[in-house]
């Protein structure tokens, strides 16, 4: 039965890693062949993916939350890189996913950077007509398996006015998806809000630390240098992580030490030869 359940996990998420540590399921078994306790699967976009060698310091929350979890949760990470709600589903991704889940398992779901790429019929939706529609599949799938979801909404971008003031950039999707939360009285982690206080109290230079920039010559992965503000390197990854943890009430094993210490190092992340959710 565990073999089972681990050949339809690398089936279901083309290889997606059990967390940080570019494990598949198997490595995350306990001894003598036991799946682990609980397991946590991430349905996001490229903010939350996990990332190979070939991107380092590039890092998504998801391949860093395994960092403030204990040992015996395992993490699927199944966020793929420009999915929105609705192509994620309509890829399967979801029903591969829903296929692998068990009773007390969790699902974050964390969409809305892509989904708001309305010039994009595979991609956009609208927040409170189809963005709803294709989250209640999310929810209600999870649901009919006993299973625990949890609406996470999309972490802010780094975006400053030419006077050092954030402001916001994901329109009505966070508002769509706080409502969807009380009306179907599912758990919500408010990331975009989270992140905003965040990013608002370092300001524009130090969110710079956060973000995925580099200048010329500092890392061989992007030799001309990179300067993106949606992406993150390990640094800024891991302190969403933190965020997505410290306010996950329902997240299982939570690690508190981890989350008290201030100083979680880059190299706690370890990135794989390919990306998972792509091979």
């Amino acid at each position: 039965m565990a073999l089972d359940r681990r050949m339809l996990l690398r089936a279901a998420v083309g290889g997606a890693v059990a967390g940080a540590y570019g494990m598949g399921w198997s490595s995350a078994t306990h001894a003598g062949g036991r799946p682990p306790r609980r397991t946590i699967f991430v349905a996001g976009d490229s903010t939350a993916a996990t990332y190979a060698t070939a991107d380092v310091p590039r890092a998504g929350w998801g391949q860093a939350l395994p960092v403030f979890l204990r040992p015996e949760i395992a993490v699927v990470n199944a966020a793929l890189s420009g999915a929105s709600s609705k192509s994620f589903a309509d890829l399967g991704r979801l029903d591969l996913i829903l296929a692998a889940i068990r009773a007390g398992d969790l699902l974050l779901v964390s969409f809305g950077h892509n989904d708001e790429k309305t010039d994009d019929p595979a991609r956009g939706t609208t927040p409170y007509g189809t963005f709803q529609e294709y989250l209640r599949l999310y929810l209600d799938g999870a649901r009919a398996r006993r299973a625990h979801p949890v609406l996470v909404t999309p972490v802010e971008r780094r975006r400053f006015t030419a006077d050092g003031v954030p402001y916001l950039s994901h329109g009505e999707y966070p508002d769509a998806m706080r409502a969807l939360a009380e009306s179907t009285r599912t758990p919500l982690i408010d990331l975009t809000a989270l992140s905003f206080a965040l990013w608002g109290s370092l300001g524009p230079d130090a969110t710079k630390d956060y973000f995925l920039w580099l200048d010329a010559g500092e890392s061989p992965n992007y030799p001309d240098g990179v300067a993106d503000n949606t992406h993150f390197q390990a640094h800024g990854a891991i302190e969403v992580a933190r965020l997505v943890a410290q306010h996950g009430c329902t997240i299982p094993g939570r690690d508190f030490v981890a989350l008290h210490n201030p100083a979680i190092p880059d190299d706690s992340l370890t990135w794989p030869p390919t990306r998972p959710a792509e091979s």
